[in-house]
């Protein structure tokens, strides 16, 4: 296979990797509560078993007052799963022509580095166990890895296409 076609397929393999990483990530935004009751039951015990199970069981405590007491607020993290499909799907535009649409892996590069910061600084304000902050976090590593590699083999499949 000339090497074009093995940028071309390389780059759609992992933009599709990237799209369904996002959607799943906004998909879990929505059914928190059954999400944290799985979680809690996975990890089993009680609060003294460990912080993971001691964290998930105060966060189920507070996503069933605030389903009983202020469903409305859920609204908030429906908005956040809308947001993550409405992302995920313009990354169409690097599917269809990853040269000419370069410009959205570095989007979604500068999207990823700022994950970083803004999970270090409304997680501290908001309370949130620097643990939990390190797992947010991950995810703009995880996301950066395979944006970094569809615009590396971008580029060098523009510098291909124009050396024709």
């Amino acid at each position: 296979m000339e090497r074009k076609k093995i940028l071309n397929c390389r780059i759609k393999w992992l933009t599709w990797f990237f799209i369904i990483g996002l959607f799943l990530s906004g998909a879990t935004a929505i059914p928190q509560l059954s999400e944290v009751n799985w979680l809690a039951n996975v990890f089993g015990g009680d609060e003294k078993s460990s912080i993971i199970v001691g964290w998930l069981l105060r966060v189920r405590y507070a996503l069933v007052q605030t389903q009983a007491e202020h469903p409305f607020l859920f609204y908030g993290t429906d908005w956040l799963a809308f947001g993550h499909f409405v992302i995920a799907l313009v990354f169409v535009g690097a599917l269809r022509d990853p040269v000419r649409n370069r410009w959205l892996f570095d989007f979604g590069l500068i999207a990823c580095v700022l994950v970083i910061p803004f999970a270090f600084t409304f997680g501290a304000l908001r309370g949130i166990p620097i643990w939990w902050r390190l797992i947010d976090c991950s995810f703009g590593v995880f996301g950066f890895i395979p944006l970094w590699l569809c615009r590396k083999w971008a580029m060098e499949l523009e510098r291909a296409l124009l050396a024709k």
